[in-house]
């Protein structure tokens, strides 16, 4: 959505009909013309930022399998939701940090923040497969892992916003694609090696994985808008006083709060209900099988019927499988599993069009800035979700039937917040939006 300058008339009280507050409302781009949609530098950074998302969001997607692994043996004995801080951290960390990556993406070279991103990750395996104690795991994995992750994860999102405008959402949800294959590999090697050979060498098997995708992730992105100095280093959370963007970070902080309840504790969930144990860590492999098409076709969808419909649609798909299908599925091995493949799918949109929508309503050259406030905002949300949810586990005796419903909850007000928020960025008629 554009604002022209013929649409720029002041009024006879030498006002212009509050387009500047409107500017900062609604996505301002440049003409569409100025996008390359294609190109060799436009599809390398699709590439760069693929590569440079796998290993976060890998890991990010393999915290169902990680929980469960370490309660079993380097953690056990402590409570579900002391441990679930170590892994809420990592995603709260991602999140939080964006506030202040996403400036310094506006303002400097890509590579100023994916080198130390990528070199923060790989110590982030190295020191987690060295850990035993509790505080170890906290650090080395919550912490480093979590801002280095998001030195990776703002600037390989918003780089691709600077070459592709009738195809953001696709290219986006392309980029993303990573996170599901990440959430598929990982946690098969994570099944497959830590009884082998340990669980401190699979993580380094990890690492050196990690190591060659990110050797490609560094010098492909590219920035094709110049470097916006007066963007600065600060926080910009002023932004959240303007209706469009304030109302979009609420809708995106409730789903940002709920996806990765599902995601952490499906694991767990299936190991309490007597699931045998590599059928347990399948289901994980197997949601986040779902989310690779996931991330990919609501984008390619979104650019034809617009992004706030599409996530719409996929927040109710996604909080209606949690109320038919999870709350209903007790120890039913086939309901479960079939769950895990339809949140998978539906949820994907959760990761891949939250920041396409943020670009809706941000000028493109802030984009950066924009969409590191909103996910900062969403960063609270992400570090009490999990814990919250292993507490409820553990007021429970076990009992995963209040998680279930805690997330239906959260996944509904999301559905709601999308819903109010598509009408206030398009109005309340059919359209694009």
């Amino acid at each position: 959505m554009s604002i022209r300058s013929q649409d720029r008339q002041p009024d006879e009280r030498g006002n212009s009909n509050n387009v500047a507050v409107l500017e900062n409302m609604l996505s301002v781009d440049a003409d569409e013309e100025d996008y390359e949609e294609g190109g060799m530098a436009a599809w390398l950074t699709v590439l760069g930022a693929w590569c440079a998302l796998l290993p976060p969001m890998g890991i990010l997607n393999t915290h169902a399998v990680l929980q469960a692994w370490v309660m079993e043996h380097q953690l056990q004995g402590l409570p579900e939701s002391q441990v679930g801080w170590i892994f809420s951290c990592f995603s709260f960390f991602i999140y939080f940090c964006g506030a202040q990556v996403g400036p310094i993406f506006d303002a400097h070279d890509i590579r100023f923040l994916t080198i130390p991103g990528s070199i923060g990750i790989v110590l982030c395996l190295i020191f987690t497969s060295l850990s035993t104690e509790y505080y170890q795991f906290l650090l080395a994995f919550g912490v480093l892992g979590g801002i280095s992750s998001s030195l990776l994860f703002y600037p390989a999102l918003a780089a691709i916003g600077h070459w592709f405008h009738k195809r953001r959402a696709f290219t986006t949800g392309l980029a993303c694609t990573a996170g599901g294959l990440g959430g598929i590999v990982f946690p098969t090697i994570v099944l497959q090696l830590a009884p082998r050979i340990g669980f401190g060498w699979t993580l380094r098997v990890i690492a050196f994985i990690s190591i060659g995708l990110l050797i490609v992730a560094n010098p492909t992105p590219r920035k094709r808008l110049p470097n916006n100095k007066r963007g600065g280093s600060l926080f910009d959370f002023a932004s959240l006083k303007e209706l469009h963007f304030g109302i979009t970070t609420i809708a995106v902080w409730l789903i940002e709060f709920a996806v990765f309840v599902p995601y952490t504790y499906i694991v767990s969930y299936a190991l309490q209900n007597g699931f045998p144990m590599e059928r347990a860590y399948v289901l994980n492999a197997l949601l986040n099988a779902g989310a690779v098409p996931g991330r990919a076709l609501p984008g390619y969808v979104a650019d034809r019927f617009g992004s706030f419909n599409t996530m719409c649609i996929t927040s109710l798909v996604c909080a209606a499988s949690i109320w038919t299908l999870w709350l209903t599925a007790g120890d039913d091995q086939v309901r479960i599993t079939a769950f895990a493949v339809l949140f998978g799918f539906w949820s994907g949109a959760a990761i891949s069009l939250t920041p396409v929508c943020i670009s809706r309503v941000c000028r493109i050259e802030d984009y950066g800035k924009r969409n590191g406030t909103a996910f900062c905002v969403s960063s609270i949300g992400v570090l009490i979700g999990v814990p919250v949810a292993g507490a409820i586990v553990d007021a429970s005796g076990g009992d995963y039937t209040g998680l279930v419903v805690f997330a239906g909850a959260i996944y509904t007000a999301a559905f709601i917040a999308f819903v109010v928020a598509r009408g206030v960025v398009g109005g309340w008629k059919f359209g694009l939006v």
